[in-house]
């Protein structure tokens, strides 16, 4: 039974890109795809520019002291550079942002596009300022938000989706043993 579970698990991992079974040798984390990656940014930034568009019409008071409440712990966490910290925080703003349209399945499906990005995304975080720019976005996401502004709010929210791509362009250049040399995964 353990073992049909794990065999489950390394089908399922590698039907999401995530590792590489190779026969008679084993398997293997997957190098990052930046087809992959683009795929999923591409995929995600629909999902929550709409999101927020919409999140904009109709936040309530309670929402957004969540959202604040969120920020200000976002805030302390780049404070102590506690980058594992803030990832988290960053992941709950945006669920917190997608169950606000009323949609239960859309943080599900948010995260399903974004396997493959969240792991390059973490490659990120350490690059100096980057955690203290984040937060600058997220800032900018909130203050749409508490306007009530759809379009700021799309726009805010695809600024900061579209940074991933700009930091992770030198890396793959500086590190290719991290990327795959083409196509997908």
């Amino acid at each position: 039974v353990v073992e049909l579970a794990v065999a489950d698990a390394v089908a399922r991992l590698a039907t999401d890109g995530l590792v590489d079974v190779v026969p008679q040798a084993g398997t293997f984390v997957a190098r990052l795809s930046m087809t992959d990656i683009r795929e999923g940014s591409f995929i995600r930034e629909a999902i929550e520019t709409a999101a927020a568009e919409l999140v904009a019409r109709q936040i309530t008071d309670d929402q957004l002291r969540e959202l604040r409440r969120n920020l200000l712990m976002q805030e302390a966490l780049v404070s102590d550079d506690d980058q594992q910290g803030f990832m988290q925080l960053d992941g709950q703003m945006h669920d917190m942002i997608l169950s606000y349209t009323g949609f239960p399945r859309l943080p599900h499906v948010s995260q399903t596009a974004w396997l493959n990005v969240h792991r390059a995304r973490q490659l990120i975080l350490p690059v100096e300022g980057r955690l203290q720019a984040t937060l600058e976005e997220h800032r900018a996401i909130l203050a749409a938000l508490e306007a009530h502004d759809p379009q700021a709010a799309r726009r805010a929210v695809q600024d900061h989706l579209r940074q991933l791509l700009t930091y992770l362009q030198p890396l793959e250049r500086e590190r290719p043993d991290l990327f795959l040399t083409q196509g997908p995964s």
